[in-house]
């Protein structure tokens, strides 16, 4: 299945920081930004995480729900979680089905070493869980506001 705006977004259920899995059924009526990121408490992932709890708060007034995902365990992401007092739900894939179902999972190059690993991915999902728009290979400076401005103008 291909991944395209306007093509529905891969449904699932995942364990969720909340203590109950999430399911993206449960959000059908809001916005959704899943933004999937390589490993808790590494710099670049704490940054993108970061940015975008400063920005929750507007993120939820415009309805929308923004949920985190790596392959970290749910362990790793309520201590990620607490200390940085992250104010949303992290999901854990630690069989990589979400990452493979949403086509983040591949190939990456790191100091001449190939290895597979989570390719820094965001997408942008509307109130009928449709993708309007999906960021590839991430930079992480600046995204969760990019993210919000996209959101904003998709709005108006």
């Amino acid at each position: 299945m291909t991944l395209k705006i306007n093509s529905s977004a891969p449904t699932f259920t995942s364990p969720s920081t909340s203590k109950k899995n999430y399911s993206l059924k449960d959000s059908l009526g809001k916005y959704v930004v899943l933004y999937f990121y390589p490993k808790d408490n590494t710099p670049g992932c704490t940054i993108e995480t970061n940015d975008f709890n400063k920005l929750h708060s507007t993120f939820k007034k415009l309805g929308c729900e923004v949920y985190g995902i790596s392959k970290d365990n749910l362990e790793s992401h309520d201590k990620f979680r607490k200390k940085y007092m992250i104010k949303f739900d992290l999901l854990a894939d630690e069989e990589l089905k979400l990452l493979k179902k949403y086509k983040v999972w591949g190939k990456k190059k790191f100091m001449g070493r190939e290895f597979m690993g989570t390719i820094r991915s965001t997408y942008l999902i509307d109130k009928k869980g449709k993708i309007l728009k999906f960021w590839k290979n991430v930079k992480v400076k600046d995204h969760a506001k990019e993210v919000l401005e996209t959101l904003k103008t998709i709005i108006k």
